[in-house]
């Protein structure tokens, strides 16, 4: 090949190369392109990031799933921050940029799992125009369903069994869960009682009468061997709606108080 010949063929191969570039190129920042491609293909083009290499944003929340499963699996006082990295995929020195300290973690896990969601709740009471038993119905299964049925039930166990040991955590506990718990059930109750729908009664104790069935069946699931396989079988919407119907059978000024249809 005479070195004119050459040199056309390497200026065709680098025409070639750019084009190849410039298409990828638009793959990747085109994105119907990259959806359009076979699966295959479109992990090839835009491969899913490596676990290390995730959102930064989505860091915090996968920090405090970690801490949540490991508090429940091994105890507040067992678990490592260490660990709660590891679990996450991140250095321990990730995690200390988000969270002080283990209190301050377990602090998150708290608020994220269960004391976050009484605003929610609150607004909800806030909201409703319905009857008053039917907004305790309501009320006791979002209880158990949003946070008794829900790993973070295991937070309940770990307070009953670690707290005494920390009193400054079972302290901050009783303020951000136990207290506004018991205000918003309240509030329940004196809501029937404004609203002539239940009968005069201490809305202090009234919350104990609610509250019990929630933390016993909560226990029970959570304890397989004490409750055994009754325990495990038990339906728990039933349980529940077995329970609010003999409450509100004592709240009625009626005679009886029926579910509604």
């Amino acid at each position: 090949m005479t070195p004119r010949a050459a040199a056309m063929e390497q200026a065709l191969q680098n025409t070639r190369l750019i084009d190849a570039i410039s298409k990828i190129v638009t793959l990747l920042t085109n994105q119907s392109l990259i959806m359009s491609l076979p699966q295959t293909l479109r992990d090839l083009v835009c491969p899913a990031p490596h676990k290390r290499e995730r959102r930064k944003e989505a860091r915090p929340g996968e920090l405090l799933d970690a801490a949540l499963s490991l508090f429940v699996e091994k105890g507040y006082a067992a678990t490592k921050v260490e660990e709660v990295a590891q679990r996450a995929g991140v250095s321990k020195g990730t995690l200390f940029l988000y969270f002080s300290s283990k209190e301050e973690l377990y602090k998150a896990v708290v608020r994220q799992n269960i004391s976050g969601k009484f605003s929610e709740f609150n607004t909800a009471l806030d909201e409703f125009e319905g009857p008053t038993g039917e907004l305790l119905r309501i009320f006791v299964h979002a209880w158990w369903n949003r946070i008794a049925a829900s790993q973070g039930a295991g937070i309940i166990k770990l307070m009953v069994s670690e707290g005494a040991q920390f009193p400054e955590l079972a302290d901050f506990y009783r303020v951000e869960v136990v207290e506004p718990g018991s205000q918003l059930i309240r509030r329940v109750l004196d809501r029937g009682t404004q609203r002539g729908e239940f009968r005069l009664l201490d809305s202090h104790y009234g919350f104990y009468a609610v509250l019990a069935p929630i933390m016993f069946v909560a226990l029970w699931k959570n304890a397989p061997h004490l409750s055994g396989t009754d325990g495990l079988s038990m339906d728990v919407s039933t349980y529940l709606d077995m329970q609010i119907d003999i409450l509100l059978s004592g709240l009625s000024l009626s005679s009886s108080a029926q579910r509604p249809s």
